[in-house]
């Protein structure tokens, strides 16, 4: 731990020659070589599962001599690439069922292989990607949809299930009794839609209990009930709850904070850095990060708004949606608003292979940008 400040400027190094390089490449090799290098990542996300030795239960490192990387990471450039090459192509139509399915593949392989790699933090941060579709066409009701299972699934832990199951029941033949047109000409998709909702509620105990790792368990659990157990399962949040709250308004200055100081906030470097921030810098450091996070985002867009093509534009809201993702399950995490599931806060947490999927993303989206005037719009 005492040499990670110099082990993060090597990586800082290294990262601004990745700069160099992703500059100087000709902007066309992203957008020709997006499925090579997609198919490439999927290779190495399987050398990975056969080759990487267990750390921390997961498989999901390489290490290369002293150098240990996470393809995971690199694996969320690799797929806006593809996805964006797809999404650009003149025969998609998004009411065309096969393209849905086919961009839906190029999105799912790369975090199903990460999850098979008990890797479940960066699986999810492909999710993220629905946002830039949704930019491009996609339909509302797809996140709609994804939303109210994501809704019906939390509820199924909190709530009795033959409750939820009679409150939806309720609620379904109050709707289809208001009209007895609707009633005639929706009452299969209802029916399904009930056998759906059914299924989730009742096989969402053995998807707990047999799919879900022990410490994945442990998140939910503390998620739901933080302070269930406050000195095992919810040690992390609660003293990252603590260190963020004794900041107060103006922190305690740089290095002077006691709770992480005295390494009572586990992986303060990684995943609960934003709690350094919030105790040595306070609410108003805590503040800044936000307004410079936010003013981030809104320049990427601004940038992807510009862009002449559509792969170009499509790629920058995939960067966006990324970044957008990690920054508020990554901050919610630490104040026991989201579960706690390994995702480092760009720019900030320590490690190399985060620092150059960052990097990656953001300046290859500027090295589009750069030579946006020469795209035709497709």
């Amino acid at each position: 731990m005492a040499f990670n400040w110099f082990k993060q400027l090597l990586w800082i190094a290294t990262a601004i020659v990745i700069v160099v390089i992703l500059l100087v490449v000709d902007y066309k090799a992203y957008d020709t070589f997006a499925y090579v290098l997609y198919g490439g990542m999927i290779l190495l996300l399987l050398i990975t599962m056969v080759v990487a030795r267990p750390i921390a239960g997961s498989r999901s490192w390489l290490e290369l001599g002293p150098v240990r990387l996470q393809p995971a990471e690199f694996a969320k450039f690799t797929t806006a690439l593809a996805a964006s090459r797809f999404m650009a192509s003149i025969n998609l139509r998004y009411q065309n069922w096969r393209d849905q399915l086919v961009l839906a593949g190029i999105t799912l392989l790369p975090p199903l292989l990460i999850v098979a790699s008990n890797e479940s933090g960066q699986a999810l941060v492909f999710g993220a990607l629905l946002l830039a579709y949704f930019r491009e066409g996609m339909s509302p009701l797809i996140l709609l949809l994804l939303a109210a299972a994501a809704v019906i699934l939390l509820l199924a832990l909190l709530v009795p299930k033959l409750w939820l199951v009679a409150a939806f029941t309720m609620i379904l033949l109050a709707v289809l009794g208001l009209n007895r047109r609707v009633l005639r000409h929706y009452l299969p998709l209802a029916v399904g839609v009930w056998l759906s909702v059914v299924g989730m509620v009742v096989g969402v105990d053995f998807f707990y209990n047999n799919v879900l790792q022990p410490h994945q368990r442990q998140r939910i659990e503390v998620l739901i009930n933080p302070s269930a157990d406050p000195l095992g399962k919810g040690w992390n949040v609660t003293q990252s709850k603590i260190a963020i709250g004794s900041g107060g308004l103006l922190g305690k200055g740089f290095l002077q904070g006691t709770q992480t100081k005295f390494d009572f906030v586990p992986e303060q470097s990684t995943d609960f850095i934003f709690c350094t921030v919030g105790e040595e810098f306070g609410w108003i450091g805590s503040f800044v990060v936000i307004v410079l996070f936010l003013t981030l985002l809104w320049r990427i867009i601004y940038v992807a708004e510009r862009q002449k093509s559509v792969f170009g534009r499509t790629y920058g809201y995939c960067v966006a949606s990324v970044l957008f993702l990690h920054m508020t399950v990554n901050m919610g995490m630490t104040i026991g608003l989201a579960p706690v599931v390994g995702i480092p806060l760009p720019f900030f947490s320590y490690g190399g292979s985060s620092l150059w999927s960052f990097t990656i993303l953001l300046f290859s989206l500027l090295a589009l940008d750069a030579y946006r005037k020469q795209d035709l719009v497709r």
